[in-house]
């Protein structure tokens, strides 16, 4: 059995932002607990949604207590300041940060005894749904609007858990490409090629199967036709990218990740390494490693990211053209060739037990060993 969990209601284009007053309003909700964090609040990022709130009358409590990997004393912090606030329901305002710690919260209040943040790694059966969350993306990537999935950092053993769990999902996702357009283009190519991993992982994970690989592959399509004019900060390439990486997160979200994510997140534990520029400098190694235990998936990889004549290849060609539209596109959009500067030698071995440790990795379709996951991590010294 196959299951699929979705957003109820999602809103995509540009202007979207004005719906959320309704869905408010429609829904009978008292008070947002706006999570937000601070150079989105600084840049005036976020106005754009709390205008929206003020010119319909609906009171709000912004929280930004936020950080790029966002750890569990940021989460117990917004628990404290929700139950302060007397709202009812959360508007998560960012990428993953802001929402990883929106649905942290949520699920949090409304299962009280997982205050300990910890508890709530992996599969976890939780009782009740969060509070009710409207999921509002800034960046082209994460897909966290659409997703069953949060991240949290553990600060004091510097480590990333993944939490997975149906009842973290927002009630309302709102995909606003005008909310994106003040990305910097570092930003929007990291973010885009993480949008991009979740599709090719998600397409080959041991979990993939017919209607996860239709938003994967068109997932890729369309991240594969964008992402170039989304950095130059085109209109039509910053819609492609709020659509594509959306429609990534209705896949990968249902069917699981693999290794690039379970090696991305110890980086951004340990060095700060902002993820999606950790799993760009990946995903190509990690592409070459998984290729035998994939059939004639990359043969659609190359053909969704645009390489011709992928009929006439061998295996061995569409494998190994698949691999360099990968490695193309992330050198057109300025993401770094290696992990030299980042990845200390002598952290290998912990990162690789806790890559080996991470949730993503028993979804890969090849079964690393730990050994496996270091000398990966050494290729790319």
């Amino acid at each position: 059995m196959n299951r699929f969990v979705l957003n109820e209601t999602s809103y995509h284009g540009a202007g979207a932002v004005a719906a959320i007053a309704d869905e408010a309003k429609r829904r009978g909700f008292k008070k947002a607990f706006v999570c937000s964090d601070p150079d989105l609040i600084k840049f005036r990022v976020t106005d754009k949604v709390l205008n929206v709130l003020e010119g319909q009358g609906l009171p709000y409590e912004v929280y930004s207590d936020i950080k790029p990997n966002p750890t569990i004393e940021n989460v117990q912090t917004g628990v404290a300041a929700f139950k302060k606030s007397g709202a009812d329901y959360i508007v998560a305002i960012g990428g993953g940060s802001s929402m990883d710690t929106a649905k942290a919260i949520g699920i949090i209040i409304a299962n009280p005894e997982h205050e300990d943040v910890r508890s709530l790694e992996g599969a976890v059966q939780t009782k009740h749904p969060s509070v009710p969350i409207i999921a509002v993306p800034t960046t082209a990537g994460t897909a966290a609007e659409v997703t069953i999935n949060y991240v949290i950092t553990d600060v004091e053993k510097n480590r990333k858990f993944v939490c997975v769990d149906p009842h973290d999902i927002p009630v309302v996702a709102v995909v606003d490409p005008e909310m994106m357009s003040t990305m910097p283009k570092g930003l929007t190519a990291a973010t885009g090629m993480d949008a991009l991993t979740h599709a090719i992982e998600g397409y080959i994970t041991k979990g993939a199967w017919e209607l996860s690989d239709m938003f994967h592959l068109k997932a890729i399509e369309i991240i594969s036709r964008s992402l170039r004019g989304a950095v130059a900060g085109t209109a039509e390439g910053r819609e492609g990218m709020a659509l594509g990486q959306y429609v990534a997160g209705m896949g990968f979200s249902n069917v699981g990740l693999g290794i690039v994510h379970s090696m991305a997140h110890p980086l951004g534990a340990l060095y700060d390494t902002p993820h999606g520029v950790a799993n760009a400098i990946i995903l190509p190694t990690v592409m070459e490693y998984n290729a035998p235990a994939t059939g004639e998936k990359y043969r659609e990889i190359a053909r969704a990211m645009g390489v011709k004549g992928v009929d006439d290849m061998t295996q061995e060609q569409y494998r190994a053209a698949a691999v360099d539209a990968v490695r193309q596109l992330s050198h057109d959009v300025g993401i770094p060739a290696d992990l030299k500067g980042i990845v200390k030698e002598e952290d290998i071995d912990f990162l690789a037990q806790s890559a080996m440790d991470d949730a993503c990795r028993p979804g890969n379709p090849k079964d690393p060993t730990k050994a496996d996951i270091a000398a990966l991590y050494r290729s790319l010294l």
